[in-house]
């Protein structure tokens, strides 16, 4: 067993915060495109957003505990994990 083989991120935001409106700059072109197939600007950039802001947090917890990570996966390889000789899979 060691950590970050299956890392998963479950830090989000406050989904029940107050919208606030913002200034975008977006190739006219593709945004043109983009309205003419209805699609929600505002929901498509919410989710894309969450996406990175997750992939960006995961990012920053894997480097703040590089050291720890790599410290418990060195003594995991020397010793096993607690309880291992209990385990029937």
């Amino acid at each position: 067993m060691y950590i970050l083989k299956g890392f998963s991120m479950t830090m989000r935001y406050d989904k029940t915060a107050k919208k606030k409106a913002t200034t975008l700059s977006i190739n006219s072109d593709l945004l043109a495109k983009v309205k003419e197939l209805d699609i929600n600007i505002s929901a498509v950039l919410q989710e894309s957003l969450e996406k990175e802001f997750i992939l960006q947090k995961e990012k920053r917890w894997k480097k703040e505990n590089k050291e720890a990570i790599e410290n418990y996966n060195k003594y995991v390889e020397e010793h096993g994990v607690f309880g291992e000789e209990f385990r029937i899979w």
